[in-house]
């Protein structure tokens, strides 16, 4: 009698010590918030990726040779921890960038020299602006810890981009979003193509897109 009491025991311990990390793996789910967050973000690195390879193809401005490889290495990087949260959260991510940052390259594919380069400086302007409010909703309206961590991991990086970008369209001549007074890009201060997306006054054309996840979109001030 002892001996099958005894293993009752032992069983509902096991059960016990189970129940702990049933209902941490039950509470690891993703909201709406954070899966449309690694989804987005992962067409942002794709974007960058291919965009970074252009830059260093066809730039001619040095600086836009240098930072398209910048781009590619971070955004590599980034994306190996996207993937791999996106897997453990079992969150499906896209195979290809968005229909509209598919135009952007498609666009940037077609041009050559300086008139490539403005129109590179111009789309990662906005692409990036979009990227970093993107990340911060993420930061302060996500609720899966491991998708909050990555943004803000992800924040400073995309952040040195843009103040590296700015610093390029100064000297080529390219308009800069509008930011705040801390240097961070206001929500309210530009359009806002998707992550990694359209460029808005690129030579030769305009896009128009839908926000990315967490943002809402604004009209852009109006140009002298």
């Amino acid at each position: 009698m002892w001996g099958i009491k005894r293993l009752g025991l032992l069983a509902a311990l096991v059960v016990v010590g189970l129940a702990p990390a049933a209902a941490a793996q039950a509470a690891a789910q993703p909201s709406t918030q954070d899966t449309q967050y690694l989804q987005a973000v992962h067409q942002v690195n794709l974007f960058e990726i291919t965009a970074g390879n252009l830059a260093q193809q066809k730039g001619q401005n040095q600086q836009v040779k240098d930072l398209g490889k910048m781009f590619v290495t971070d955004h590599t990087q980034l994306d190996q921890t996207v993937t791999s949260t996106a897997q453990q959260l079992n969150v499906q991510l896209p195979a290809d960038p968005t229909a509209d940052q598919q135009k952007v390259l498609d666009k940037l594919n077609g041009l050559n020299g300086a008139q490539f380069d403005k129109a590179w400086v111009t789309a990662q302007l906005a692409g990036h602006v979009q990227a970093i409010q993107a990340t911060q909703t993420e930061i302060s309206q996500g609720s899966e810890q491991s998708v909050v961590q990555l943004a803000q991991d992800a924040l400073p990086v995309l952040q040195a981009h843009y103040d590296a970008l700015v610093a390029l369209a100064q000297t080529l001549g390219v308009p800069v979003p509008q930011t705040s007074a801390s240097g961070t890009p206001s929500p309210g201060g530009t359009t806002s193509p998707a992550p990694g997306g359209t460029e808005s006054s690129a030579p030769g054309g305009t896009g128009t897109e839908e926000p990315a996840p967490g943002t809402t979109e604004t009209p852009a001030p109006a140009q002298s």
